[in-house]
């Protein structure tokens, strides 16, 4: 049996890195008293990832861990033991147990919500700079790979973008393949308006994969 815990990742805690956070996490599951399921070998460790490492620097409301047991446990039992173990400023918002044949979180994950709060000063621009780039066919950007930098068409990968109370909130690509980080579409935005760039407020909304009928849904609610 699987836990799938969604947590959050607070103001306090943004420069925490993805690094960090997994020694973190594992120290944190040592701590519950689980029956957590451990790798083999001369350093075991807890059976565990994350659906989606976050950059540095941005906030969340929707990281997934994924961790393994070693005998079958309840719901709340197993979401209390997580929740005393960790600091307010990782927040559990929910839990669910899967079987182990359940596909991993980061094999399902294929887009990401996230909330942008541009400088105030640049809202106008941005904005405008916004409309222009969901209108365009084609927007070239640099974005860099395992392979090192390459110039690609970023377009295809904003599947929505509209703006709510001084922020962007946008719906991103996160494969594999395909992905596009909103500080990469910031820089784009910035490009499009003739501004020199600054620094968004970002975070993470939600993950999402294909549901039935190939729907986007949030991750904890596919089956």
């Amino acid at each position: 049996m699987r836990a799938m815990i969604r947590f959050g990742k607070e103001q306090r805690v943004r420069f925490i890195s993805h690094l960090d956070l997994q020694r973190f996490f594992q120290r944190a599951l040592n701590r519950t008293g689980l029956p957590i399921a451990y790798t083999q070998g001369f350093n075991p460790h807890p059976v565990m990832s994350f659906a989606s490492a976050l950059a540095l620097g941005w906030t969340s409301e929707y990281e997934i861990l994924d961790f393994k047991l070693a005998v079958p446990m309840g719901r709340v039992r197993t979401e209390e033991a997580m929740r005393k173990a960790l600091p307010g400023t990782f927040p559990i918002y929910e839990t669910r147990m899967v079987e182990d044949r359940f596909p991993a979180p980061m094999r399902l994950v294929t887009a990401s919500d996230y909330r942008v709060i541009p400088d105030p000063a640049d809202l106008d621009a941005i904005l405008e700079a916004a409309q222009i780039f969901m209108k365009s066919e084609q927007v070239r950007a640099v974005r860099k790979t395992k392979s090192g930098e390459r110039e690609v068409d970023i377009r295809p990968f904003v599947l929505d973008m509209r703006f709510e109370e001084g922020a962007l909130l946008v719906r991103l690509m996160l494969t594999e393949k395909e992905s596009l980080r909103p500080d990469l579409l910031m820089r784009s935005l910035y490009a499009i308006s003739g501004l020199e760039e600054r620094r968004a407020f970002i975070h993470r909304l939600t993950l999402l994969g294909k549901g039935n009928g190939e729907e986007l849904s949030p991750l904890m609610e596919l089956t």
